[in-house]
């Protein structure tokens, strides 16, 4: 039998246990023990997107005639974020077709949201163009987006991103090149137009990346690594083949963007399917950090079943990247639908 004494120990340590934990729910910008979630992280969501601003995320996906945003401090619990439609598609003539892969960046001090639109009378490879709209508010989610034009590529094409380096704006994009999709960097003067040269830095060489019937190389992603490195995703083969998968180029610290020779290719995939998890076509992806800024992030669309093929059944997963000791990304394996996994390092607890 346990002594009066004995039972008063137990009893403070029980209290002081419980003050912890109550201390630790409180504090903000800290993850709590046990605070997860799981993929996917909607029913539907191909191309997804985050962007991230004063403690919010900031999602989107393609939806075909319009750009919506999600805003969250939780990107587990995304189901539940209010959307806001900020764009509708015209209903005829340029970018009102086929509207995809929008992605949103904060330049300059003002937000733009990037896109892959086509015409209604052609809605077709030949005709698809890059688009961009411009918003002053400190919220992508409020104020007025202004169309900035199409980007004047020296190529049609799709999956347009933009990036930093060394002070610099480049953009890149999946560009039609004959029977087969490249990927294409040019400088650019603002986050609307592109200077010269345009340079072709990638095409299909490797059998993975020529899947489903068609050479291609899409949804280009740049990623900064943490000994200086750049690294530059993509998404090879047809949307529509299960072996839809992540290659890499990587650059040297000091290399020059817009110089092929700087940028070397993955030899394999570096993000693939995973039948025995239930996820196939991995792809288009996007990265982002925690909100403490020590880990990376990457964000992507699969399927739950074989032969799903390019269709609304591709939904938004999410899952930590980690990096080797040579500087180099570590996708891992495509995590299965249902697992629990702790969320980004720092985030503020949901309430």
């Amino acid at each position: 039998m346990m002594t009066p004494a004995a039972r008063a120990k137990v009893s403070r340590r029980s209290a002081l246990a419980t003050l912890v934990i109550a201390m630790l729910a409180m504090a903000p910008g800290l993850t709590t023990a046990g605070e997860t979630f799981e993929n996917p992280l909607l029913p539907s969501g191909p191309d997804p997107w985050v962007a991230q601003r004063d403690g919010f995320y900031y999602y989107t996906n393609t939806l075909g005639n319009r750009v919506a945003l999600w805003k969250t401090r939780d990107l587990g619990r995304l189901a539940e974020a209010p959307v806001t439609v900020v764009w509708r598609a015209p209903a005829s003539g340029p970018g009102s077709a086929a509207v995809w892969a929008p992605e949103l960046h904060f330049l300059d001090g003002k937000w733009y949201l990037y896109y892959t639109a086509a015409d209604k009378a052609h809605d077709d490879d030949a005709h698809r163009h890059l688009y961009v709209l411009e918003n002053t508010s400190p919220d992508p989610t409020q104020g007025k987006w202004i169309p900035r034009g199409r980007l004047e590529t020296d190529h049609t094409g799709i999956d347009g991103t933009v990036f930093q380096s060394r002070g610099k704006l480049y953009f890149v994009y999946s560009a039609y090149v004959g029977d087969h999709s490249d990927l294409v960097i040019a400088p650019m003067t603002n986050p609307w137009t592109l200077d010269q040269p345009q340079v072709d830095i990638a095409h299909p060489t490797y059998a993975w990346e020529m899947q489903g019937g068609r050479k291609i190389l899409e949804g280009p992603e740049f990623l900064a690594g943490p000994t200086g490195k750049l690294f530059l995703s993509y998404s090879a083969s047809a949307c529509w083949s299960d072996h839809y998968a992540l290659g890499l180029l990587e650059a040297a610290p000091d290399a020059d963007p817009l110089d092929p020779a700087a940028w070397h290719k993955s030899a394999q995939p570096v993000f693939a399917q995973s039948p025995a998890n239930g996820v196939y076509a991995p792809g288009h992806n996007g990265f982002f950090k925690s909100p403490d800024g020590k880990q990376t992030w990457i964000i992507y669309h699969a399927n739950g079943g074989p032969g799903w093929k390019c269709g609304p059944r591709r939904s938004p997963r999410m899952q930590q990247v980690h990096w080797r000791a040579d500087g180099t990304p570590d996708f891992g394996i495509p995590v299965k639908a249902g697992v629990p996994m702790a969320v980004p390092s720092g985030q503020t607890p949901a309430p």
